[in-house]
């Protein structure tokens, strides 16, 4: 019986896809799945047998990965399950930028008493009337599974539309339109686009890009919309450029502070994901990794360890282990195995940065005995019997 902790609430039609071999607890430190959507577990100690995250979402900053790695503690996200709500949103918010939508509603519920109110609003609407998106330049920066649906929305709304990504993966090449012009150098979409748009993660390189230098770079009244994170921006420096006149309207799906009900700021309560269907979506693709992983030992869609799949096992065991990233871990590996007499019938070894992830499948039910030996190699973190 496996037991599943969900730090959030997670979608019913996700969590009924759990076979009968799982149960959902709330004693987290029992857990070996925990299912999380915005729940911090910086702070929190790893429980002693938790063999899996799952992020029911794409952004994984409230978990601390690195740690999750060296204790054997698979993090998995669900890229692309909220991509369609957030791609919405992202349209709706250049609509917005584009005409004082939100300033005409404020002005017809302030007037709410005035019985000639449409007459009234002829005369006001002048102050609200904006511009169309047809035809408007939008950069889109990062082509992931949102950044290319927001990029083939806006080419089907008649704008011309520019993509950056320097490591655009192939799956989302051929997902792209043609009609998107692909640049090499982030700054001709600033010296080129009405509007901007940015679909990255949140890194260490990446931390504050839209900044003074590159708002100097790019068009007067430029349009820029934030849904990936807020720290992707500096957001004092875009206050700067609104007052300026530099930057025309800043949306944003993250309320702070420094932005909420600033002037030239359209910011609201972090509604991206926030769709029956996206949530729907999230918790059935994490819910089908956990199960897949926990059963099987297959890593999919993680983001601290390597893709590996080895279907379902039919031998005897199956042997999973974590380690660092160095020479010889194979070799010493299969060493153990034969000096216990046990046959290895199929294997896979993947590497992501450091870390490594080797499967084996076995002739015979691994044994305690081999099980403590693989533990006693230098650079090994964990190993788990998958079956056996």
């Amino acid at each position: 019986m496996y037991k599943i902790n969900c730090m959030n609430p997670i979608a019913q039609v996700g969590l009924q896809n759990f076979s009968s071999e799982y149960e959902i607890t709330a004693d987290v430190e029992a857990a070996e799945g925990i299912l999380v959507r915005s729940a911090s577990m910086h702070e929190m100690e790893l429980p002693k047998g938790l063999l899996a995250v799952a992020r029911a979402g794409a952004g994984v900053n409230n978990i601390p990965l690195e740690k999750c790695a060296e204790h054997g503690v698979v993090v998995f996200n669900t890229p692309g399950a909220n991509a369609n709500g957030v791609k919405e949103l992202v349209i709706a918010g250049m609509l917005l930028a584009a005409r004082d939508v939100v300033g005409g509603i404020e002005w017809v519920k302030a007037a709410k008493e005035d019985a000639d109110i449409a007459k009234s609003a002829e005369k006001a609407k002048k102050n609200f009337a904006g511009t169309e998106i047809r035809g408007k330049k939008l950069g889109v920066i990062g082509l992931g599974a949102i950044g290319v649906k927001v990029a083939n929305a806006a080419v089907a709304l008649d704008m011309e539309v520019y993509g950056y990504d320097p490591y655009l993966s192939v799956n989302a090449a051929w997902s792209l339109s043609r009609a998107v012009h692909h640049v090499t150098n982030v700054e001709d979409i600033y010296a080129q686009c009405d509007y901007i748009t940015i679909h990255v993660p949140l890194l260490d390189s990446t931390r504050g890009m839209l900044n003074a230098d590159a708002i100097s770079k790019m068009k007067d009244g430029v349009i820029l919309l934030n849904f990936a994170r807020d720290l992707l921006a500096n957001e004092a420096d875009v206050l700067e450029a609104l007052k300026s006149g530099k930057v025309a309207r800043y949306v944003s799906d993250f309320p702070n502070p420094t932005t909420a009900g600033q002037k030239g700021c359209i910011v609201i309560p972090h509604l991206g994901a926030s769709t029956e269907e996206s949530e729907d979506n999230c918790a059935v693709m994490a819910v089908e990794e956990m199960m897949d992983y926990l059963e099987n030992g297959n890593i999919r869609n993680s983001v601290n360890y390597p893709a590996c799949d080895m279907g379902i096992c039919t031998k005897a065991g199956r042997v999973a282990i974590f380690h660092r990233n160095i020479a010889n871990m194979i070799t010493k590996f299969t060493a153990e195995f034969g000096e216990k007499g046990i046959n290895i019938s199929d294997m896979t070894n993947k590497s992501r940065g450091e870390v490594a992830y080797t499967m084996l499948d076995v002739e015979e039910a691994p044994t305690e005995e081999i099980i403590r030996a693989l533990e006693a190699i230098g650079g090994v973190f964990r190993v788990r019997i998958v079956k056996g």
